[in-house]
């Protein structure tokens, strides 16, 4: 029996962590997922267990090497992004994988403004909103003033892809999506470190760039096998429609991050970008991707556990709300806000406390609770958006199986053609086809996520 080629995808997402393989034509043969434990670091704060992340990857990558069935022809790494790993130079991790949403101290906030320019004007030029941890040049930066001991032991600092990778290669190198994924370390203008890399002479920590389909071919038990340097979760995410659709287009990635990423727009960002949260990635080949992101998935998830409790149900009861025409309406004639959002930081009119007293029922205050997210997300995606020519937008990830959020999408993008892709992959098969020279065509997004036009909805009022 001959064996089946396969390569395989080791797919780190903050919660889930996925193994895949996949065939030659990028057809899911095996998926497996698991949640590691967290562990804290020096602080106590939680954070990946790297070890364990480590010894699960190893395990799985073993027991199909030893599966009589498959023949690995290539691995490939995707990760989520601003997590450094630190080396020393004899190849030893140095620290804990810091949390990119651990605190960052306020003096050493300050001292980088101080020393570097004001926040406003980083958050232009790096396309990165100022966010502390999660703009992982600042790790750099934070370990140099707050722990020099370690800082001084330093040989390299790997994104996280790029350490799994070298896991597998002993090669230290960086790739674009990982470096422009609002790390405060790129200057999108000059396609360059930007200048506070080089003063603090935190370059010489950072690997050589290769293009972020460059692989390394090894020898691994008298095998074959090509290792991929990893690729950065939204921009693999991505990847799949890029090489696959030649007409411009808008991809809304819905999750914890409700994220609209427009690879067509390449204008430097402004100073009220930034105020609206915008920010850039990168594609693989350095271009940039305007981006507009806000924690939806996340206030959803605060509110709805509020709803539950305040309505007396089970948690999941809102998996099973379909949209309600008359019910909407009838919202709409009101424009009041009745949510106080948590974690959503976008400008709009606060309110000090939630009112739930207005509503009768939980499907009508789940209604409305889906009217005030989709707010923001109208104002993000014309943010990102901006002025290039989109007449498509793609809409991936958890909501696509929200009833009442599909439908809000597909009304008020009437003049666009709105699809729901579903691809249980997501940033897995980018992250195959990043290092494979096979082309693809028109029909693959069709052949590989289950696409399904919306029909605008025609509303009386």
């Amino acid at each position: 029996m001959s064996k089946k080629k396969v390569t395989i995808v080791f797919d780190i997402g903050k919660t889930n962590k996925k193994f895949f393989l996949f065939d030659k034509n990028y057809q899911e043969v095996v998926r497996e997922y698991t949640e590691l434990p967290l562990t804290t670091d020096e602080d106590g704060y939680p954070t990946e267990d790297l070890p364990a992340l480590q010894n699960w990857i190893k395990d799985n990558f073993n027991a199909i090497l030893d599966d009589e069935n498959y023949e690995v022809r290539a691995i490939n790494f995707s990760t989520y992004g601003a997590s450094f790993v630190h080396l020393d130079q004899k190849g030893n991790v140095l620290t804990p994988l810091y949390n990119y949403t651990k605190p960052m101290d306020q003096e050493i906030l300050d001292l980088f403004y101080e020393k570097h320019g004001g926040k406003l004007k980083i958050a232009r030029e790096t396309a990165s909103p100022q966010a502390g941890m999660l703009n992982s040049g600042l790790q750099l930066f934070w370990l140099k003033y707050k722990h020099p001991e370690v800082f001084k032991k330093i040989r390299y600092s790997l994104h996280l892809p790029q350490y799994l990778s070298y896991l597998f290669t002993g090669i230290c190198v960086s790739e674009f999506t990982s470096i422009g994924c609002h790390t405060n370390l790129w200057d999108y203008d000059k396609a360059d470190y930007h200048d506070w890399v080089y003063e603090e002479e935190i370059d010489a920590l950072l690997p050589p760039i290769v293009p972020t389909s460059a692989s390394i071919n090894t020898s691994y038990r008298n095998k074959k096998i090509k290792i991929g340097v990893g690729i950065h979760d939204s921009s693999s995410a991505l990847l799949p429609y890029i090489l696959s659709k030649k007409e411009p287009f808008l991809l809304l990635s819905t999750g914890t991050w409700s994220i609209s990423l427009n690879p067509f727009n390449d204008e430097s960002l402004t100073d009220e970008d930034i105020e609206n949260n915008c920010l850039n990635y990168m594609r693989i080949d350095g271009k940039r991707v305007k981006a507009s992101r806000f924690f939806m998935g996340n206030e959803y998830k605060i509110q709805v556990e509020k709803l539950c409790a305040y309505y007396g149900k089970e948690y999941g009861f809102h998996r099973e709300v379909r949209f309600d025409q008359d019910l909407y309406l009838r919202l709409m004639k009101n424009k009041n806000i009745y949510f106080r959002f948590e974690g959503i930081i976008l400008k709009r009119k606060m309110i000090t406390v939630t009112d739930l007293n207005s509503f009768a029922t939980f499907e009508e205050a789940y209604h409305q609770l889906m009217i005030e997210l989709m707010d923001l997300q109208i104002h993000t995606i014309k943010n990102a958006i901006g002025n290039s020519a989109i007449e498509t937008i793609y809409i991936d990830g958890g909501f696509t199986d929200n009833d009442v959020f599909m439908k809000l999408m597909s009304h008020h993008f009437q003049h666009y053609s709105v699809m729901s892709t579903h691809s249980p992959l997501g940033s897995a098969l980018g992250a195959s086809m990043v290092i494979s020279n096979k082309k693809i065509d028109e029909t693959f997004l069709q052949q590989h996520y289950q696409m399904k036009v919306l029909q605008p909805l025609i509303l009386n009022y």
